[in-house]
């Protein structure tokens, strides 16, 4: 049984006038220990960043840049066609800003994780995850990465070294080979029911996929996001469920390495 974990929530994903989801992030920090922050886009804009870095550092939150491809109108969920290399330089470029940011509130990078479709991309794509980790082993080797365990991305970082932690996803389905099911639209999940499949994991190190079947998981971070419909009763139940069970919510760096 997992004895501590952290949650994790994909956040700032705005665009001016421009929102998504129906709940607040103000509402979410306080629940949450790391934030995995949009970067300019596939969301967020510069003022957004600001309000979202100053909101986590306010809460003690771990400050994780969530970089995607560029594809503000697709929201990060269309793949984009590019070489390796370009596509880790539009990483760079947009780590850079959630570092600034990050810096202008007394706080440091805590993690990276891309985002949608690039995350898929680059749990599959060896050589993209390898050049993406040899920049981070450059800039920012005690920084985090998050990825799903047995990904490309996972391995590259065990073996050059960084530091890394493996997602469980609440607000997502799996399928028999242990990746998340990919969609545009979650609709409105059961909040009880994913407090259920929490904290069933974090008991047993199982989950249920698509087809029915039980697939062993490991993790040391539970990612929930803050688009999806009713992401304010997800956190809320997960949290109660979590917490009565006797697993304490920590700060990534307390969780990494049990």
């Amino acid at each position: 049984m997992r004895e501590v974990v952290d949650i994790n929530c994909d956040m700032g994903e705005a665009f001016g006038r421009w929102r998504v989801g129906d709940t607040d992030d103000a509402a979410l920090m306080p629940l949450i220990s790391s934030a995995n922050i949009a970067t300019g886009f596939h969301a967020g804009d510069p003022n957004l960043m600001d309000q979202t870095v100053r909101l986590a550092a306010e809460h003690g939150v771990g400050i994780g840049a969530h970089p995607g491809y560029n594809d503000l109108q697709g929201f990060g969920r269309r793949k984009i066609a590019g070489t390796a290399r370009e596509l880790v330089n539009d990483i760079i470029y947009q780590v850079g800003a959630i570092r600034e940011f990050a810096h202008r509130h007394g706080v440091r990078l805590q993690h990276v994780k891309p985002h949608g479709a690039l995350y898929m991309e680059m749990a599959a794509n060896p050589e993209l995850s390898q050049i993406f980790v040899q920049y981070m082993r450059t800039v920012e080797p005690n920084a985090y990465i998050f990825c799903m365990g047995g990904s490309a991305t996972w391995r590259a970082a065990g073996e050059a070294g960084q530091p890394v932690v493996r997602e469980f996803y609440a607000d997502r389905d799996y399928d028999d080979s242990g990746s998340i099911v990919f969609t545009r639209d979650a609709g409105r999940p059961d909040p009880a029911a994913i407090a259920r499949k929490v904290l069933r994991a974090c008991k047993e190190g199982k989950v249920r996929t698509v087809t029915g079947n039980d697939i062993a998981i490991d993790f040391e971070s539970i990612c929930f996001h803050s688009d999806t419909l009713g992401a304010f009763d997800i956190v809320r139940q997960m949290r109660e469920a979590l917490v009565g069970a006797g697993i304490r919510i920590a700060p990534v760096s307390n969780v990494a390495g049990r």
